[in-house]
């Protein structure tokens, strides 16, 4: 079992507003997601599989808020990033956070940081991000 940190990039083809757990009603844009997240709990990187499945529509038991943007939209994972063994995810989601507009609160309940997720309306630029912060 691999552990570390990860971000998936997501596509959302058209706006959506979803209820997302204690957040509350959110309304996302269409355009590009960058989520990070950390792979240090039981399962490790299988929790990146378990996103897949929630976006295929394969899984219906919301967990975390990235749950309810993949599985209550027409979103889609285009690119996943890993940085195996090493505990980033704050680190990562401030660098992302340079480039891309925070969806607050979003993924971040037990830290600090503004958000999680973070958006753009074109891909090179959140995946550049990503790919630079992950090293």
């Amino acid at each position: 079992m691999t552990q570390g940190t990860y971000t998936i990039l997501v596509n959302l083809p058209k706006a959506a507003r979803v209820a997302v757990g204690a957040l509350g009603e959110v309304a996302f844009d269409a355009g590009w997601y960058a989520y990070t997240g950390s792979a240090f709990g039981p399962g490790g990187f299988a929790r990146v599989d378990r996103h897949h499945e929630m976006a295929a529509g394969d899984r219906d038991t919301r967990h975390w808020h990235v749950d309810y943007l993949l599985g209550d939209t027409p979103a889609s994972i285009a690119t996943v990033v890993r940085t195996p063994e090493d505990d980033i995810e704050c680190a990562v989601a401030r660098a992302v956070g340079e480039v891309g507009a925070a969806v607050d609160g979003f993924g971040a309940s037990d830290c600090d940081c503004a958000a999680h997720l973070h958006y753009h309306a074109e891909r090179k630029p959140l995946l550049d991000a990503v790919k630079g912060a992950h090293g």
